[in-house]
């Protein structure tokens, strides 16, 4: 199943969930947010998990890909050459930092704003990403790199349909890229 449909689905559930929980309550309060510090903990061990078997397999097969342009600019996208374990760490620390931004945003609505309900929500939505991640399926699962798993992967977007601009890795795409210019320089 898609997991945007999922999510959507594990939002309306735990939003009816969370409306019979009485938050009013010390003790029920210290244990959502127990629920959500250790689900927090879970995805950081999932990660580190990951980057200790990135550094371990330590792929430096090259990879060249054309980063697209910037929405709404009229430049042309850069030729991006790296590799594999360059690649991932890259996709890696920016799961990192998505989650740190999810916990600001979370902290600032728990303890400025007063806001409960999200917590229970917050405590699964993430941990369900973390599994469902690309490299989560390939270093944690064991799936092989072919098909939608194949790097580089497409950007997701923010509403379902609306993923980001493609990267292309096909050959016409990358001599185009070349011949003009574009980038190019292998990143370490």
């Amino acid at each position: 199943m898609n997991p945007q449909i999922t999510n959507l689905v594990v939002i309306l559930v735990m939003m009816q969930v969370s409306k019979k929980i009485p938050f009013d309550d010390p003790m029920v309060l210290n244990g959502v947010r127990t629920l959500y510090v250790v689900s927090n903990l879970i995805i950081v061990g999932i990660y580190v998990y990951i980057q200790s078997a990135i550094n371990k397999k330590k792929d430096m097969t090259t990879l060249k890909y054309v980063e697209p342009a910037p929405m709404g600019s009229t430049e042309e996208g850069k030729l991006v050459t790296t590799t594999v374990h360059a690649y991932d760490q890259q996709q890696l620390r920016g799961m990192y930092k998505s989650q740190l931004m999810g916990i600001g945003m979370m902290a600032v609505m728990h303890i400025y704003f007063q806001y409960t309900n999200p917590l229970l929500i917050q405590s699964i939505i993430p941990l369900k990403g973390a599994f469902e991640g690309n490299l989560a399926k390939l270093y944690l699962f064991g799936q092989p790199a072919v098909g939608d798993l194949k790097r580089p992967w497409k950007a997701s977007g923010g509403f379902p349909g609306m993923g980001g601009a493609e990267m292309k890795s096909d050959k016409k795409s990358i001599e185009a890229a070349e011949q003009s210019g574009r980038g190019g320089v292998k990143e370490e």
